[in-house]
């Protein structure tokens, strides 16, 4: 465990924002965790912050209390049978080094997942998903430790309240009182290709793939080309990958809008509801590739706010009320940060 005062937390926040917190504590493993909440983390200050990678978090001001970070990267089988392998990864694990380590031991059902920043238990959390697939589909337990008492808690599946860019752990009841410590994930030992989202398929072809006898391997390569050619390397520039979850509106409304836009992009959810793009409409209000100070929109994808240069949270939190505000005149529609404000 190593235990570092006023630390910069620079390098772990993928907005690059420069800010610095009062205690930074990287624990190695599960009982270091629950000998310090046992304690009531009495020799540090409060609050208490538990972070993955940052990669969905905005820091507003340096952080006067105790970040905690993981260091937990163990990866264990627990049990298998001829079509499924259930594993079991610390919650410091990158997920894109998990996901790729599954594709070399033949596990799969993540792949469409690659290259999404962040680690394995910020993806429980934030229930991460991208063409067509969300890490709830093979998550079958999320073990944490209450950061009130040390206690272990074991949460199945069904009992996360999984939907779309939510889980229980965004909830205030739950929200900062437990430490996910490991996520349990059920995986197929044989390959399916999930195909049928984002432009997957004519990417494929333009590589000489043939989609019926493509590989886990060919489609990971293939979803890490896609977002490398439209998403920013946080990197290169500072951003927490798309800033804005896509709005979830009545069929009403959204027929109001089709109106007036004939090719408004959009998935049916139920007969009621009706899913669109955050990013086409942040492009229609004309936002794409403009900044405003220090922050801006990037040029390729509307959705992804980036750090220009020196950028503070501030300046950040302005661009995206800025674009909310517009994007509500224009369409009668709220698009919500999926981006954590930190205070």
């Amino acid at each position: 465990m190593q235990v570092k005062q006023n630390y910069s937390l620079l390098n772990h926040n993928t907005f690059a924002i420069d800010v610095r917190a009062n205690v930074v504590i990287s624990y190695d493993n599960e009982e270091e965790l629950k000998e310090m909440a046992r304690d009531g983390f009495s020799n540090y200050p409060r609050p208490i912050l538990h972070i993955g990678h940052g990669s969905n978090l905005l820091f507003m001001n340096d952080f006067e209390g105790t970040v905690l970070l993981s260091n937990i990267t163990t990866i264990e089988v627990l049990r298998e049978d001829d079509t499924e392998i259930v594993v079991r990864a610390g919650a410091g694990l990158t997920m894109d080094d998990f996901i790729e380590h599954c594709i070399g031991q033949g596990w799969y059902g993540l792949e469409n997942l690659s290259l999404i920043p962040g680690q394995v238990g910020a993806s429980a959390v934030q229930n991460i998903g991208a063409y067509g697939v969300e890490v709830c589909d093979h998550i079958k337990r999320v073990n944490c430790v209450s950061l009130t008492d040390g206690k272990e808690i074991s949460f199945a599946r069904e009992e996360c309240d999984y939907a779309y860019r939510h889980s229980i752990f965004k909830t205030p009841e739950y929200r900062g009182a437990y430490a996910v410590v490991s996520v349990e994930f059920s995986l197929n030992k044989r390959f399916t290709p999930q195909l049928a989202y984002g432009g997957i398929v004519k990417s494929l072809q333009g590589e000489g793939i043939d989609i019926n006898n493509v590989s886990a391997k060919q489609l990971r390569d293939v979803i890490i080309a896609i977002r490398n050619d439209k998403l920013p390397d946080p990197k290169v520039q500072g951003n927490a990958g798309s800033f804005f979850m896509n709005p979830i509106v009545r069929k009403e409304l959204f027929k109001e809008i089709q109106q007036k836009y004939i090719d408004v992009p959009h998935y049916t959810i139920d007969e009621q509801h009706v899913k669109i793009p955050a990013a086409w409409l942040i492009e229609q209000c004309g936002w794409k590739g403009r900044s405003h100070g220090k922050a801006g929109v990037h040029h390729k994808q509307p959705l992804v706010l980036v750090n220009m240069g020196g950028a503070r949270g501030e300046d950040i939190k302005a661009l995206a009320e800025e674009i909310q505000r517009d994007v509500n005149a224009r369409f009668g529609i709220r698009i919500n940060a999926e981006v954590n404000y930190i205070y």
